[in-house]
């Protein structure tokens, strides 16, 4: 059974993130989210809450007045510096508290000289359904729920496994994607791809790694 503390931990808590709520929406079915975690919902076919899978209409998302103001008034001891500050306030501080980064064995990178490049890390690993907005699906398992849940789906979607590409345009919507699905990606790009390399010779590099498997 959950303690006190667990419950107000769940009541300030967002199911998806995992953190105190920055910005907290409601949608239809009554669950509350963070406003960045559900952002890119509105770009989907049939939305789903991420809880009960109810279907929901982004458009009518609206922000938990009540839940702010319960969390302007609740206060809680930053885990580094110790001092108080009302839950709004607190996600923010923590991710600029020095005492909290030493004390977690953290220490911010700095560069030992200015550099223009940028080191952007890609997730091509793990994929969110263009129709509904099930998370963390690797290529197969991407596969097998739009089979399963999406079969008869017709709406134009983006290939979120195309997009993650450096070649990927994120704009292009597939007319047919279910069949670009099964087609295109019966197998992991991670595994036999340099992504330095341009998508013709990616497909040349597939193409030889099957034959000799063989």
């Amino acid at each position: 059974m959950a303690s006190g503390g667990d419950k107000e931990e769940d009541e300030f808590t967002c199911a998806i993130c995992l953190e105190i709520y920055i910005k907290p929406v409601k949608i239809q079915c009554g669950h509350v989210f963070c406003t960045g975690c559900i952002s890119d919902d509105s770009q989907l076919v049939s939305p789903k809450c991420s809880l009960c899978r109810e279907v929901y209409n982004p458009v009518k998302t609206r922000k938990d007045k009540e839940l702010e103001k319960k969390m302007d008034k609740t206060k809680r001891n930053c885990s580094g510096c110790q001092k108080k500050f009302s839950l709004s306030k607190l996600n923010l501080h923590m991710s600029a508290c020095a005492k909290l980064a030493v004390n977690s064995g953290l220490h911010q990178f700095q560069p030992i000289a200015k550099t223009n490049q940028k080191h952007e890390v890609v997730n091509r690993s793990t994929f969110k359904c263009p129709y509904c907005g099930a998370r963390n699906l690797d290529c197969e398992g991407l596969r097998k729920h739009c089979n399963q849940t999406h079969k008869n789906d017709t709406a134009p979607v983006t290939c979120p496994i195309c997009a993650s590409m450096p070649w990927g345009d994120p704009n292009y919507k597939s007319s047919d994607f279910l069949s670009h699905l099964n087609m295109r990606h019966k197998f992991e790009y991670g595994t036999y791809v340099d992504f330095h390399n341009d998508e013709d010779e990616v497909l040349r590099q597939v193409l030889e790694e099957s034959l000799l498997q063989k």
